[in-house]
């Protein structure tokens, strides 16, 4: 299991642990079977920091979950690019991003990446 699904709620692992066995049943153990499981997991979760909470409102949470696949999109890596940019500002709050009150809505899913990925290693390497 992933650490940043250990710091997260049960039904946040078991909606990981769950998709990854039917993913191995289908694809085999590898990467794709994740990838699979972290998709299921971004469907009704968002990174926030170094562990995922629940979305208000559930679906695709950027782009490229809505695309699939083989979608030429980006991935927001956790954040939810489709919430309000409300949303997103209070989550870079939360995460005391600094000069948050002038991003555009792409600029604070970048930002809000970036806290994420800091945050995410700082709790690995505790």
């Amino acid at each position: 299991m992933p650490s940043t699904l250990k710091r997260s709620p049960e039904k946040a692992q078991d909606t990981y642990a769950e998709t990854l066995d039917s993913a191995v049943e289908q694809y085999g153990d590898g990467e794709r079977a994740h990838r699979t499981a972290f998709s299921s997991v971004k469907h009704s979760f968002e990174k926030v920091g170094d562990h995922w909470e629940p979305k208000a409102k559930k679906g695709p949470s950027d782009a490229k979950a809505a695309g699939g696949r083989d979608s030429k999109a980006k991935t927001a890596e956790g954040v939810d690019a489709n919430a309000s940019k409300k949303h997103l500002m209070e989550l870079a709050k939360r995460l005391d991003i600094s000069g948050r009150s002038r991003m555009t809505k792409a600029e604070l899913v970048d930002a809000l990446q970036k806290a994420n990925e800091r945050s995410t290693r700082k709790a690995r390497s505790k």
